[in-house]
């Protein structure tokens, strides 16, 4: 028999209106939103099933608000159906929601952690993304390690072996995105992001997020995590503490990661969260896994039967 994977995904699958239907269905995922809202203190759930479009879009709101849709639908999906995982992972923000089911951190210490994680994000100003699009992952390098010589520019997400997000300062990124395009980029896609995440100039942001860390209770994972900054298996609790604040100025070493798992012998991955970003990444990192998506109570109620 294949290993199993649960995945959680980042910024970027959120949509109004998500989550609604598991709140108003199954209890369990109804006090996950419900525990959301009374730690952050305002209505996250509002957010999420109701908009506007605009506020959700905002970091401070859509990290809480995408890992309580995916903790809320992960509770109802172990509710109704006997599937565990022999590995987690989670892209950017989402690894909370494997750090969240390994039993690394509480419901309350989840909540509290992005909270903080995603203030002191939005609170870095500055700076640019691109998604660039039909490059090899070496000629990406090469040419950003060319580029910030002069002006700082990052690789961001590792998403697939041929979409590859770069970050770091407006000019690094714009002088980065000029010499991709010429080296034969099928596309440079620049990013609506208020700053630049994964870079070097979310140095801060880490550093204050790691002192937030030492206030929390961090546990051993009780399933293995295959983690963002390095894409390996990880389940010491000193490992996520040194981690978990690395990984907001890290790069997301996510196509790495899912080799990892096709190499541990998965062969059937998870979506738990909203959208399906996941799902498309994962199918052009490695097309022989399976991946089933659990985005809604109607997917759940499906792999009941």
């Amino acid at each position: 028999m294949g290993k199993i994977a649960f995945v959680f995904p980042g910024q970027g699958a959120q949509s109004v209106g998500m989550g609604l239907d598991v709140y108003q269905q199954n209890e369990s995922a109804k006090k996950v939103f419900d525990k959301f809202d009374e730690i952050l203190g305002r209505k996250i759930t509002t957010i999420c099933f109701e908009g506007p479009e605009e506020e959700l879009k905002l970091t401070n709101n859509t990290q809480p608000a995408i890992l309580a849709t995916s903790i809320a639908l992960l509770e109802a999906f172990k509710n109704e159906t006997n599937i565990k995982a022999d590995f987690l992972a989670g892209h950017s923000l989402g690894e909370y929601g494997a750090l969240y089911e390994a039993g690394v951190l509480s419901l309350e210490d989840t909540i509290k952690a992005i909270s903080k994680r995603a203030e002191l994000m939005s609170e870095s100003k500055g700076g640019a993304m691109a998604a660039v699009l039909g490059l090899s992952e070496d000629k990406v390098k090469e040419i950003v390690e060319n580029v910030t010589k002069n002006n700082y520019v990052d690789v961001a997400n590792y998403n697939t072996p041929v979409q590859i997000v770069i970050t770091g300062t407006q000019e690094g990124v714009d002088e980065a995105s000029k010499s991709l395009s010429e080296a034969g980029a099928k596309r440079v896609v620049p990013l609506a992001v208020s700053g630049a995440f994964h870079s070097q100039m979310m140095k801060n942001a880490g550093e204050n997020f790691e002192k937030f860390v030492d206030t929390l209770k961090i546990n051993d994972a009780e399933t293995p995590i295959i983690t963002n900054v390095d894409a390996k298996q990880t389940t010491k609790s000193e490992d996520f503490k040194e981690k978990m604040p690395r990984q907001i100025y890290s790069s997301v070493y996510w196509t790495q990661t899912i080799k990892n798992l096709e190499e541990q012998g998965v062969d059937t991955i998870y979506e738990i969260g909203p959208g399906k970003v996941l799902a498309g990444l994962i199918k052009k990192i490695s097309p022989n896994i399976k991946v089933v998506n659990v985005f809604d109570m109607n997917c759940i109620n499906e792999l009941k039967q």
